[in-house]
């Protein structure tokens, strides 16, 4: 195969990665909107359904703890293409759920899908950034953002519109029909790192798990929002439904505008200073998100600390994929589970002090976890881009 050729298919791979964020992120914000009747529906506490989304979070941390075995085996591109095609059911299957026992075993299921996708589309989008010689990152989750606002923004209407079984159908088809599309370009990796890591081991280098640790306390804020701010726009502030899912909707829109600018922003101010300025705006937003008296200035809110956290992701997810003497399979495992035990701990820890007090004190809390963020900054140094030579066939 020419250089020219294998430059040709790299970059039908950046767009079908690009595709299999975009569809995760539309997986991901629909299911936002479809909380406040979830809870309403199967007739549960916040703390019923903080548990019942802990099992999501278990769902996803199951997956991704074995992905990066699987992707050493297997190669990130057919580990994308079966979770990809199993992730597109996901929220039809918890839409169905009739009652708790099943709701539960469905939150499993979408979890690990969609956990077990995000793995290996990072580690994915590693490969293509090496084989492009430049980072593509920042704006491939600049279109998982871009999907999240699309479920968010129409989620809401759908739902109050149409009834919220209807809108998991529509989702299903049209996040099916982008990852069956997708998944025919992507690219593999090279010979030498589909075979490596053969036993399923925990990497020894101490730095992966302080990268994880900042993906864990970033991945906790966003899922906060993700699974709660629409419930504190709509019990606590009087927004409706159709409002209430613009909280999240508001916040995955100005994400997704800064990631499709951030591998810019990371070029010329580096990744760490990058990563301590977006800390910073993230901590502030969150602060008076927590503090709003109404639901058009936490909206507001909201979407500045979309604007921080944008390239907070991005950049921890790239060092994790970069470390050295592993993997960029192995290292994105660690950090996306470390990231996404956040989404496990969080929402029950959340739902309880929630059914004790307020949504309000905990928005400001988590912007605390922010400035933590902010000071261990220096340790993404290695997100610092490092190409890959195309391998010979």
């Amino acid at each position: 195969m020419s250089v020219q050729t294998t430059m040709q298919a790299a970059a039908r791979g950046r767009w079908a990665v690009a595709g299999i964020f975009l569809a995760n992120g539309f997986l991901t914000g629909s299911w936002a909107p479809q909380i406040p009747v979830f809870l309403t529906r199967l007739d549960i506490t916040r703390f019923t359904l903080g548990l019942l989304i802990l099992l999501f979070g278990v769902g996803a941390v199951i997956a991704m703890t074995w992905c990066g075995h699987l992707i050493s085996r297997h190669g990130s591109r057919s580990v994308t293409r079966w979770f990809g095609v199993c992730g597109s059911f996901g929220l039809l299957i918890v839409a169905l759920a009739p009652n708790v026992p099943l709701a539960a075993i469905a939150m499993l299921v979408f979890g690990g899908s969609i956990g077990g996708m995000d793995v290996a589309m990072n580690s994915n989008a590693v490969v293509v950034e090496r084989r492009l010689s430049r980072a593509i990152m920042s704006s491939s989750h600049g279109f998982w953002s871009l999907g999240g606002f699309a479920g968010g923004a129409l989620g809401g209407f759908s739902i109050q519109n149409c009834g919220y079984l209807a809108h998991a159908v529509a989702v299903t088809v049209i996040a099916f029909a982008i990852i069956a599309f997708a998944i025919r370009y992507l690219i593999a990796e090279g010979r030498p790192q589909a075979v490596e890591h053969r036993k399923f081991t925990l990497p020894r280098h101490m730095a992966v798990y302080l990268v994880g640790l900042m993906a864990l306390l970033t991945m906790i804020s966003e899922g906060a929002v993700l699974d709660w701010a629409a419930l504190f726009l709509n019990q606590e502030l009087g927004a409706d439904l159709a409002v209430a899912g613009l909280a999240y909707a508001a916040f995955s829109g100005v994400m997704a505008l800064m990631r499709f600018l951030g591998d810019g922003v990371r070029n010329r101010f580096g990744a760490v200073s990058t990563l301590r300025g977006s800390a910073l705006a993230a901590a502030a937003g969150m602060l008076v998100a927590g503090l709003s008296p109404s639901p058009y200035l936490a909206i507001a809110a909201f979407a500045f600390c979309g604007f921080g956290i944008a390239n907070m992701v991005p950049i921890i997810f790239s060092a994790g994929g970069n470390q050295e003497g592993m993997s960029s399979g192995t290292g994105m495992s660690v950090v996306t589970t470390m990231g996404y035990s956040g989404i496990l701990v969080a929402p029950s820890a959340i739902g309880f002090v929630a059914e004790q007090s307020s949504f309000g004190p905990i928005f400001v809390a988590l912007s605390g976890l922010l400035v933590v963020v902010l000071l261990m900054a220096g340790l993404a140094h290695r997100a610092e881009f490092a190409p890959e030579p195309i391998p010979a066939e």
